[in-house]
């Protein structure tokens, strides 16, 4: 077992070890996946290699193998492995821990601190490590699934190097189950079709393949079982997602930009995986609606009504019947005509609405309901359209010391062919009435 001073002893336990325990790799050339930093010319790869490891930060998702690694890097550098959790470990451990290892230096053993979720740290806990990893006292190995740039302050992360450990591929999950079979002296009773399920099951997570194995492994089964007696009996796992974390940001990124690449089959996909990890159908409706106003506009008007009638079906329908509407938003703004020209033209009047201040309109298009105003030349000169040739007059509606802006420019797609010709018309008309 492992307390705040490093690994002791094995406690005696009460029954036989849990699966994901005795496969537990003895070195890193048996850890599956993770190529990309344990290959010999990826970065650890290349660290131990020349024997210059460094403080590191583990990004991940759970069961990749973040604690793992951490603890062979320990074996494989001669260093003391200390293990702790940010969410049971306060102030007065840490120092115990720093003083353990400034005692263990001393007599020449160097220690690999892993701290797991260190992302519940608050900055100023972080601060704590710092002269402790300058002055080589501890090698931190900081595990996250956070996004480190958001949860880590920029003291940490400037001292290590943040290394990307991914979802485990079918491939990786195909081996684990092999060596889980070799372990357990014994084939999965699963055809074909419920060995994919299977791996399907485990979503990318290591440590949730082998627990489910185990369950499998208990069950007194002859012959084997399929896919929907497979299902039955083993529960799906729940779909990593967190409504309020960085996954939450992700898929709903990657939502928006399949709308806006015209792709209905992967928005759907995307709509379908938040919906299936428990978001709130009122955000995505609010969201879809966004998605109308910014990336389709004028190109298509309807999108934004589209969008509005499902939002409102699904309030009067509920869940899941009311899903269904939102999901038909969804398609129908994938493959409507696409254009940013109203949003790019808000974001530059707002500009020039900053820049310009409190600039007032032309005085010939303010009103003057008093004598006073009238003396000051208010509303002198105002053309009234509809009296002008062609309904349109010409005028500057400007304030008179700023140059006329060019915001909207609409694209030629959609609706927005139409509204191009009329501004290119009101342009030209424009132009002609200030010659003469």
């Amino acid at each position: 077992m492992s307390d705040l001073f490093g690994t002791s002893a094995a406690a005696p336990v009460a029954g036989p070890r849990p699966l994901a325990d005795r496969l537990r790799p003895q070195v890193l050339g048996d850890v599956i996946g993770q190529e990309q930093v344990l290959g010999p010319d990826a970065p650890l790869g290349t660290m131990l290699s020349s024997g210059s490891l460094s403080s590191l930060i583990f990004w991940g998702p759970p069961g990749v193998g973040k604690t793992t690694i951490a603890r062979l890097l320990a074996n494989e550098s001669d260093l003391h492995f200390v293990q702790i959790s940010a969410i049971f470990t306060g102030m007065p451990d840490l120092r115990k821990v720093f003083d353990a290892a400034k005692i263990r230096r001393q007599n020449g053993k160097g220690t690999l601190l892993f701290v797991d979720e260190i992302h519940r740290f608050n900055k100023a806990q972080q601060d704590g490590f710092l002269p402790y990893m300058e002055d080589g006292t501890i090698l931190l190995v900081g595990a996250t699934t956070e996004n480190p740039s958001f949860e880590l302050n920029a003291a940490v992360l400037s001292r290590s190097q943040v290394l990307i450990l991914t979802r485990l591929n079918t491939d990786d999950l195909e081996r684990l189950a092999q060596r889980a079979e070799a372990e357990l002296d014994r084939k999965l009773p699963l055809d074909p079709a419920a060995r994919i399920a299977l791996i399907d099951m485990a979503d990318g997570d290591g440590r949730g393949l082998l627990n489910l194995i185990e369950q499998i492994a208990a069950w007194k089964i002859d012959g084997q079982l399929g896919v929907d007696a497979l299902t039955k009996r083993l529960m799906k796992r729940a779909a990593k997602y967190d409504k309020s974390g960085e996954e939450h940001y992700n898929l709903i990124s990657a939502l928006h930009k399949s709308v806006r690449g015209s792709d209905p089959d992967a928005a759907l996909y995307w709509f379908a995986r938040m919906l299936t990890g428990g978001e709130d159908p009122r955000y995505l409706a609010r969201r879809i609606t966004r998605m109308a106003v910014e990336d389709i506009a004028l190109a298509d008007p309807q999108a934004h009504r589209v969008c509005l009638d499902a939002w409102e079906t699904y309030e009067r329908l509920g869940s899941p019947e009311g899903e269904l509407a939102l999901a038909g938003a969804v398609t129908y703004l994938a493959l409507a005509p696409k254009s940013n020209a109203v949003y790019v033209a808000y974001k530059a009047a707002m500009n020039a609405a900053k820049k310009h201040g409190s600039e007032p309109p032309p005085a010939h298009i303010l009103n003057a309901p008093t004598t006073l105003m009238k003396e000051q030349g208010f509303g002198a000169g105002y053309a009234y359209d509809h009296d002008a040739e062609d309904g349109f007059s010409g005028q500057n509606y400007f304030p008179e010391t700023m140059k006329r802006g060019e915001y909207y420019l609409p694209v030629d797609r959609g609706f927005e062919r139409d509204l191009k010709k009329r501004v290119d018309y009101f342009a030209g008309l424009r132009a002609k009435r200030n010659r003469s």
